[in-house]
């Protein structure tokens, strides 16, 4: 693909690549200074479309090209050879926009280990905790562990179900106890998740954060804009950043940067080693066989790739509600929209899953390595329609996979979807995980609690027993729960494999720093959007940070 601009944009002190969750935040963040000039770069469209902004609308956000760009994994040894949907936001907010709205921190374990393997203490939950709490706009008010004056709205669930108060008390009876939050750094326990929401509404990184900012003379954001190059220079044998390449509307564009100034990735865990590679940042074997000059080797670069797999079992009930058979009347399509149209209320405000689960598939786990997303509702798969009879689905995911992929060019044209591959159930202590989740589940739908609903379970089905018949149930009912994290890992120095150091600089390359779910070495425990959002924030606090003692060291000098 031919780079060479046919315009070229004045420069700017920050150039913010990707306008999905951390991009907003930091377009917010960066540009409260108003002497900062701030280009924030958005390869998808605007988020003008309802059903971004009402709940249910994942149902038909995700597998959209509208808003979704529609990736796909190559094919898994580990799911039977399967290529599964790999979903990703394709509009601002990125997938804030289209995701299960679920806030969840993880465990404490998840970020003291993420200070043990950086060296640094300051990604420990004691020091992350309180980043948490800035952003968050808790609708109990402040707390020890929640705030109450951020922009990141967390608000209660908007309808309840029967279904899910059974489930809830059948696992109870197997030793899952009820629990009121799960965000205080240990989240063992049952509860309803709590959601990104405000009165009924999804509640995305680009409503909460950037939209306040577009205001701002000093900030610019440019959707529909495909950055295909992060250009490099080289100074005393140090390459440096020093602008992004992009296409936009047909047009080869350059946007530099100022002499100061810093290029800032927030693609997530696809989108930003692909640009990372297509700049020549990876390692050389892997780029020369698609023609791209290595500027600067970093092996790790789309290495890392982790992600919980999810098991979907699906059990059909009787003589209770759920959404498949009230979504197949008109009548109660007619209901759910009143109820959303008077009061925000009712189905239309759901969340793909509204109770939640954390446990251990075995005794000997030191914490719950288990995330259950139960829903009253099945299908087939996103994208694809309701059932028509009345049923629950108990998703499992394994929050600690020892299972790595890895994201790599597929081409050297930055409009091509990169090669991802899960490598899912690739180690047998994934595979145990997987077979102890089934079983599991098992036990929770056979729980005296459950009984008066007499579930079946059509998915996998009752026929798969032994563990090798387990296996083979996981590796065709496995599926993402879109977490991917880790391709740009931070770490200590003696880390070869680490992409990043522990203030998100890139190794190696001055003025270029990634701040997503790339970063994480580990992938935390549950879901990551709000993860991301405080690494963001931590992100924006630093580049903040080194800016100013740039600029003191500066006016010592001079």
């Amino acid at each position: 693909m031919s780079t060479a601009p046919t315009a070229t944009l004045p420069p700017y002190d920050y150039v913010i690549v990707g306008g999905g969750t951390a991009g907003c935040l930091l377009a917010n963040r960066l540009s409260a200074n108003p002497a900062k000039r701030v280009l924030l770069l958005e390869a998808g469209a605007a988020d003008d479309w309802h059903w971004i902004h009402i709940p249910v609308g994942y149902l038909f956000c995700i597998a959209n090209a509208r808003t979704d760009w529609c990736y796909r994994t190559e094919p898994e040894p580990g799911l039977n050879g399967r290529s599964i949907l790999y979903a990703r936001g394709k509009t601002l907010g990125g997938s804030s926009a289209i995701n299960a709205m679920i806030y969840m921190r993880g465990q404490r374990r998840d970020y003291d280990e993420w200070a043990a393997l950086t060296g640094d203490n300051s990604w420990s939950w004691d020091q992350v905790l309180p980043v948490f709490k800035q952003t968050e706009n808790h609708f109990a008010g402040p707390s020890p562990i929640h705030g109450g004056q951020g922009e990141w709205r967390v608000a209660p669930q908007r309808l309840d179900w029967r279904v899910l108060d059974a489930w809830q008390q059948a696992a109870a009876e197997c030793g899952i106890r009820p629990v009121a939050d799960f965000n205080g750094g240990d989240n063992s326990g049952s509860a309803r998740f709590q959601v990104n929401q405000r009165v009924g509404m999804r509640w995305s990184a680009a409503t909460a954060l950037l939209r306040p900012a577009m205001t701002r003379h000093n900030l610019t954001v440019m959707t529909k804009a495909l950055a295909t190059k992060v250009r490099l220079q080289s100074s005393a044998g140090t390459p440096r950043a020093v602008g992004v390449d992009f296409i936009r509307d047909g047009e080869f564009v350059y946007a530099p940067i100022a002499e100061n100034g810093e290029v800032l990735l927030a693609g997530g865990a696809i989108n930003s080693p692909q640009l990372l590679q297509l700049s020549g940042i990876g390692a050389p074997d892997r780029l020369y066989q698609y023609g791209i000059h290595a500027a600067h080797e970093l092996t790790g670069v789309g290495e890392n790739l982790q992600d919980h797999l999810q098991l979907r079992l699906a059990y059909k009930v009787r003589g209770v509600r759920t959404l498949n058979e009230w979504y197949h009347t008109w009548w109660g399509k007619l209901q759910m929209a009143a109820q959303f149209a008077l009061w925000r209320r009712g189905p239309l405000t759901m969340a793909p899953s509204q109770l939640g689960a954390f446990a251990k598939s075995d005794p000997a786990q030191v914490t719950a390595n288990l995330q259950f997303h139960v829903q009253p509702l099945s299908l087939d798969k996103f994208g694809e329609p309701l059932h028509r009879f009345p049923a629950i689905t108990m998703s499992v995911c394994n929050l600690r996979p020892t299972s790595r992929g890895h994201v790599r060019l597929r081409t050297a044209n930055a409009a091509d979807a990169p090669a991802i591959t899960l490598n899912y159930l690739s180690t047998n202590v994934d595979k145990t995980t997987a077979v102890d989740a089934i079983k599991l589940t098992r036990r929770i739908a056979a729980a005296p609690a459950m009984a008066h609903l007499r579930p079946e379970e059509f998915l996998p089905g009752s026929r798969h027993q032994t563990e090798a018949e387990l296996i083979d149930a996981a590796a065709n009912i496995g599926t993402t729960i879109f977490h991917p994290v880790g391709t740009c890992k931070m770490g200590r120095d003696a880390d070869h494999t680490a992409v990043v150091d522990s203030r998100l600089r890139v190794r190696g390359v001055a003025a270029l720093r990634v701040i997503d779910a790339s970063v994480m070495p580990t992938i935390t425990s549950g879901n990551t959007n709000s993860p991301t959002l405080m690494i963001a924030e931590r992100g924006a606090a630093m580049v903040i940070a080194d800016a100013s003692a740039a600029e003191t060291r500066n006016r010592v000098h001079t």
